[in-house]
């Protein structure tokens, strides 16, 4: 039986650095993620203004929030970054950050700006979809 999740590309869709679909076999375990936001141990947002930063502790949250689950990023099959700007810019340099985490693992992924986020001083979050072999069976 084949457990791996597979990342689908397509020569016919123009090459970008992230798969166009994935694919999870049907007796995996599905779990779906709140959206990671960079909030430290005191519920704050720190980096206020810094994209960058705030992206790369979105990702740890996340990390944290997987391993909780019995996952890792390599299990993440759907991601959507949400970033706080009219500015593809800034949109761009969250998804840098966001997108050199995950390495070769090009998970299909949405990029969006949005007007404001939940906290305050909020301006990326990521939600996620990972796919893991059942508990009974690990």
């Amino acid at each position: 039986m084949n457990r791996k999740i597979s990342l689908i590309h397509s020569s016919n869709l123009p090459s970008v650095d992230y798969a166009y679909a994935s694919l999870v076999p049907a007796e995996m375990d599905l779990i779906f993620l709140a959206g990671a936001c960079p909030l430290n141990q005191d519920t704050q947002v720190p980096y206020p203004g810094d994209y960058a930063r705030q992206a790369s502790m979105c990702v740890e949250n996340l990390k944290e929030a997987l391993k909780a689950s019995g996952a890792s990023l390599k299990d993440v099959v759907y991601t959507r970054v949400l970033v706080a700007s009219q500015n593809r810019d800034d949109l761009a340099t969250a998804w840098r950050i966001i997108r050199t985490e995950f390495g070769e693992h090009d998970v299909p992924s949405t990029l969006s700006g949005v007007t404001v986020l939940g906290y305050s001083d909020q301006l990326v979050e990521i939600e996620a979809v990972a796919a893991v072999v059942p508990s009974s069976e690990r």
